[in-house]
């Protein structure tokens, strides 16, 4: 392995989106997995993407740092992702993010 890629660290988690519905009910769920959704985390003028899978699980290796988190491609309603921002520390860091749907 090079210097370099030994010196990332793993950022992971769980990505849901929500509301999937104008109206939550009691005993259905109003969020889902972001299945598909790409997440882009920038910093220092650099960007790398993390497709979310199955389950909603993303795993991405970023040197450590903070970095900005948007959703591409941008979306047109709603309030994107939260939280916007991430800190990656030098060993594995979980960070579960939500995409609002502007649904309401």
């Amino acid at each position: 392995m090079t210097a370099a890629l030994l010196s990332l660290a793993l950022l992971h988690g769980v990505v849901m989106r929500g509301p999937t519905a104008p109206v939550c009910t009691i005993g259905k769920p109003c969020s889902a997995p972001a299945v598909g959704a790409v997440l882009v985390f920038s910093r220092d003028g650099r960007s790398v993407r993390a497709r979310v899978g199955a389950g909603g699980r993303y795993s991405v290796r970023l040197a450590p740092g903070a970095y900005t988190v948007r959703q591409a491609p941008e979306p047109g309603v709603g309030f994107g992702v939260r939280p916007d921002r991430v800190v990656v520390r030098r060993v594995g860091t979980h960070a579960n993010f939500f995409i609002d749907t502007g649904i309401r």
